[in-house]
Parts: C-alpha cells; sequence; structure tokens
C-alpha cells in the first residue's frame, strides 16, 4: 500500500445470502483513495455501490449474511480479515459513517445532544482514552456543523428538527470519533436543492478542515462533479468507467456513463423527452400531438387560505397557506415550487380534500368546491394524488393487480375479465407488463412501484393528476423515465398535471407554468420560461442558482461549491414548528 493512500481496495466481490438465495453485489471492485481526497462511487439502485462501501466495515442487511473475498487495506489493516470485535473499534471512530435516512437512524427517544454524546463516548471506550468533557465536545461538534445558532439544539429531539437538519446531526455523530475515513452514503437524497447545496458545503468545509478521506455514495453525477476528484460508475455490480471526475463528466468513455450524464434535468435546457438508460417504453406507440391548453382554468383556487393549531394552548395558530390563487388550464401543468415546509404539499392536499381549507375556493369546470372533504363521487375521480414515497402508498399485504382494481372496484367500473383487460391496459400505458401482475410492493423497485401508483391513479381516468415530489427519492436514471412516462400520458389522455418539487431543474422540464412558495405564500408566479431566465423574487433566484450548482457542467467538473450563507441561515436557523413541512 502506497504511503499516500489511505483505503486501497483490490478484487473485492461481495455476497449477500438471505431467505431468497445469494446475489452477488459486487465483483472484482477496485480503487484507491489518497489521504484526504474523495473518491465518489456512483450508480443506479441495485448496482451495488451501497454494499461496496459498507462491507469494507462489515455492515450488512438485516436478516442476510455477507460473504467478501478480495483485499481492503485501510491504513495498512485488511478490513476483510479482521474480526468483529477489530471492526467495531474501527466503525464510528477511525471510519465515520453518514446514512441516507437520518430520520431512520436517529433515535427518536433521545434528545440530539444525547446521541451525539453517546457516540463520543462509545469512541473514548474503543480507543481506552481518558474520558474528556462530553459536553463541551458535543457543543464543539455542534458548531462545526452550524448548529448551534439553533436555540436549545442539544435539548431538541430529531423530530423537532428538518431534514436538513437531522442530516447535520448524522454528520457531528459520524465526526465524533475523528476519523480518518467518511463514509458518506446517499446524505443528500429527497432533500431540497438549497439543502443539498448546504450539506455539500459542509462536508467539503469538513474535509478541508480535519484533512480526512470521503468515500461518497451518489447515483447523481452532478452532486459529486465538484466534490469528488475521482469517480468510480458502477453497474450490476461492476466497474463500467473509473477516472478523474473532471474526465468521466466532460469526457464520458461508456454508453452507460454517457447515459448518466444525459439522463439530468437542466434548468436552462428544456427537451421533449430525457435521455433514459432502459428504454422501457420504446415499444409503445408514440404520443399524440400535445393539446393545446385553453385560456379558461380547468382548476382555479382563489385567496386559499389553510391553518393548523399553533404549539401549545396559548399559541397562536399556523398558515400553511395563506391566501393563494392559482390557476390549472386544460392540458397544461403548473409547477409547486419551494424548501419544506414552504406549504406547497398542504395546498396540493387542500385541492382534495385532505387537508381542510379555513377560507378561500377551489373551482373546478366552472363549479366551487364547497367543501373538498365532500366531493361528489365524479371529482373525486376527476382528480388524482399521487404520493411521494409509492412504497408507503401502496398495502405491503396487495398485489398490484388488486392495488389497481380496488379504485375500480369502490367506485363501481370495470367487473370480471373486463376489469382485468383494464389493468393490463394500465400496466401496458405505464410501461409494466403482465408478469408484474401477482407481485407485492417489496419485489418491485423503486421506480416500478412509482409505475404502479400511477396506474392506479389513472385507473378512473381522471382529468387532472397531483404528483407530489413523486420523483425526488428516485435515481436519476428512473427519474427520467417517470417524467417522460408522465408527459407522455399527459399527451396521450390530454390530462393537467400539478407538479409539487423542490427541485426546480425537474418543474422546468415538466411545466408550462411555475408558483413559487414561501412560507405558506406565493411569491412569484407565472409562465416558467420567464420565472427560469428573469426570476423577480431574490427567494426564486436563490432556489434557481441552489438547483444550477447540483447540475452537470457544461465542460466537466470544476464550477466549484460556492457559499450559500443567505440560504444556510435561512435554514439552519430555522425549526419545523408546524405540521405542513411540505
Amino acid at each position: 500500500m502506497k504511503p499516500d493512500l489511505i483505503l486501497s481496495v483490490r478484487d473485492l466481490s461481495v455476497s449477500i445470502t438471505g431467505r431468497a438465495g445469494t446475489v452477488v453485489a459486487a465483483k472484482n471492485i477496485s480503487f484507491d483513495l489518497g489521504a484526504g481526497e474523495t473518491l465518489a462511487i456512483v450508480g443506479e439502485s441495485g448496482s451495488g455501490k451501497s454494499m461496496t462501501a459498507l462491507s469494507l466495515i462489515g455492515l450488512a442487511p438485516v436478516g442476510t449474511s455477507v460473504t467478501c473475498t478480495g483485499e481492503a487495506l485501510f491504513e495498512g489493516k485488511d478490513l476483510l480479515k479482521l474480526s468483529e470485535r477489530e471492526l467495531r473499534k474501527i466503525r464510528g471512530s477511525r471510519i465515520g459513517t453518514v446514512f441516507q435516512d437520518p430520520s431512520a437512524s436517529l433515535n427518536p427517544l433521545m434528545s440530539v445532544g444525547a446521541q451525539i454524546g453517546e457516540a463520543i463516548h462509545a469512541a473514548q471506550l474503543r480507543h481506552n482514552a481518558v474520558p474528556g468533557s462530553v459536553t463541551s465536545t458535543v457543543t464543539r461538534l455542534l458548531d462545526e456543523v452550524s448548529l448551534l445558532e439553533v436555540p436549545d439544539i442539544a435539548h431538541r429531539y430529531p423530530h423537532e428538527l428538518s431534514g436538513g437538519q437531522q442530516q447535520r446531526v448524522m454528520i457531528a455523530i459520524a465526526l465524533a470519533g475523528n476519523p480518518s475515513l467518511l463514509i458518506a452514503d446517499e446524505p443528500t437524497t429527497a432533500l431540497d436543492a438549497t439543502v443539498q447545496a448546504q450539506i455539500l458545503q459542509l462536508l467539503k468545509r469538513l474535509q478541508r478542515a480535519r484533512g480526512m478521506s470521503m468515500l461518497m455514495i451518489s447515483h447523481n453525477l452532478g452532486l459529486v462533479a465538484d466534490l469528488a476528484q475521482g469517480i468510480v460508475i458502477l453497474r450490476q455490480g461492476a466497474i463500467v468507467e473509473r477516472g478523474p471526475a473532471s474526465g468521466v463528466i466532460a469526457n464520458p468513455q461508456t454508453a452507460y456513463a454517457r447515459a448518466l450524464v444525459s439522463c439530468v434535468p437542466r434548468v436552462g435546457v428544456r427537451l421533449d423527452r430525457l435521455p433514459t438508460i432502459d428504454r422501457v417504453d420504446e415499444n409503445r406507440s408514440s404520443p399524440t400531438a400535445r393539446q393545446n391548453t385553453t385560456a379558461r382554468p380547468l382548476v382555479e383556487v382563489r385567496d386559499l387560505v389553510v391553518t393548523y393549531p399553533g404549539r401549545g394552548p396559548f399559541a397562536p395558530e399556523v398558515r400553511g397557506v395563506d391566501g393563494v390563487s392559482l390557476a390549472v388550464p386544460h392540458g397544461g401543468a403548473l409547477g409547486i415550487v419551494g424548501e419544506s415546509g414552504s406549504g406547497k404539499s398542504t395546498l396540493a392536499k387542500a385541492f382534495v380534500g385532505l387537508v381542510r381549507s379555513r377560507s378561500g375556493s377551489i373551482i373546478y369546470r366552472d363549479e366551487t368546491i364547497a367543501d373538498p372533504s365532500r366531493m361528489s363521487q365524479r371529482l373525486r375521480c376527476d382528480i388524482q394524488y399521487i404520493f411521494q414515497d409509492a412504497f408507503g402508498a401502496l398495502n405491503p399485504r396487495k398485489s398490484v393487480e388488486q392495488a389497481i382494481a380496488e379504485p375500480m372496484s369502490i367506485h363501481g367500473l370495470h367487473r370480471g375479465r373486463d376489469r382485468r383487460s383494464a389493468i393490463l391496459k394500465l400496466l401496458d400505458e405505464v410501461g409494466l407488463a403482465s408478469m408484474h401482475l401477482d407481485r407485492l410492493p417489496h419485489e418491485l423497485s423503486g421506480g416500478q412501484r412509482q409505475r404502479v401508483t400511477i396506474a392506479r391513479a389513472l385507473a378512473l381516468e381522471p382529468q387532472v393528476l397531483i404528483c407530489d415530489e413523486i420523483v425526488s427519492a428516485l435515481d436519476v436514471s428512473v427519474q427520467a423515465q417517470i417524467l417522460n412516462l408522465l408527459k407522455d400520458l399527459q399527451e396521450l389522455r390530454g390530462l393537467s398535471l400539478i407538479f409539487i418539487s423542490h427541485d426546480l431543474s425537474v418543474v422546468a422540464h415538466m411545466c408550462d407554468a411555475i408558483a413559487v412558495m414561501k412560507s405558506g405564500k406565493v411569491v412569484e408566479y407565472g409562465q416558467a420560461e420567464t420565472i427560469l431566465k428573469a426570476p423577480s423574487e431574490s427567494y426564486t433566484r436563490r432556489l434557481l442558482r441552489a438547483a444550477e450548482l447540483l447540475e452537470l457542467p457544461p465542460g466537466g467538473a470544476g464550477k466549484g461549491i460556492p457559499e450559500l450563507s443567505g440560504l444556510e441561515r435561512d435554514s439552519v436557523g430555522t425549526v419545523l414548528r408546524n405540521p405542513c413541512a411540505a
């Protein structure tokens, strides 16, 4: 092992054995990571990128056993030959780990300070160090991750923090043992673009200040373009391309790498269709020409207000939606954009009566919906909602066929063989096949599950689809497929779309008009092209800037992650105080 290398992996192969048998997750993986450098391992879900990294520290999915072969030298020791006891001395101390979902990693019953303190104490025990002042170390770590400005942060619980704040706590815990290597496994997935930029900025600053190395796992080349010196691209457990970050991004050598680069939507470029890696819809008929949107709106919102009770018996109520007015034309697409807590999902749920409005009106086809929670059967069929978490939206005990058939049964549509034929037709429309009929949600990929929820929404032949962050947690390649699918369906069926997202690049690709929300209010509203080229509000400009930071640079890596001090102060200094985190 060269003296300037902190990690050297040679011919690493990883096999996972569970109830369903044995799967080879990684095959003959080799790479080097220098001291103080960042290496990004990039690929789609199932490519083996996370298992490659986590197998180095002996972590495995629950209910499985992992077999590793090859060599992984870390600071002169072969990690693959260490006992579990020896690995425990390295995990959480010499090697820190930041996982994808902080809400699942943090203990909901322990305060932030207690959890960081526990990690500090464990690191001291591993090295037989003399116990120091845990409280002062907790304070120092909170300061390092820019959380001290949040009032009483050490005594808060995870549910009282935003997603970005929770991830900062996870980073503080990972730093508790003063690691020389940090493994960051998809640390920004499903976070707002502004928060993603802040977390990447934080990781880059901490790495520079501490001189540590970093292994970054991601499905998005745009996220790692300016963070990593080297990139390794995996597909189906094998390396398909590797090299310096600037070279891989500016001049990818393999078709797969080129597809990963090209399928990311860009704010300033609007294509009819995004390039995809697996063209699941090649055999489907070509969509008809898009219907012209009419001047008369199909759905209109006027001065809508949604309130929530404040925290405590005497606290004032919170306005989740505050006097919003919008319109969606026939066959058009309206994008509602904003950070978490801006009220965009609350507004969308008010359309279908999932939350009650306090005042204002919702008008559909010139008919005022006085109480959306008591909409007629026709209205419930005409306006359908697709949720962000497809896994949570599907019944784990119902097959794909049963999930799609359920709304048909409730509303008395199709029967017997006609129903099955209708379901098969819907599956074909969303790019699935008859082989998927009997599968349960856990047997599907994330993209397939989202296709099932789209098919279920289409089962009632709606006029309006409300898409609530439906691609935020998907790989960029799968995201491109879902966005293309929605465009095709919009053209084929003449659908109107209300597209909720924190990602301006996605909204720019999908929508004709954009409404930007902040603190329950619409701060900017107009044609997408106008807002993207010349936003009038500083908040919109900051959202746009954050989205552009996370895009792939035209000529490869090197644009840098500039300081987002304004955004950081707004986001880090705010604790979620209401249930309308949208």
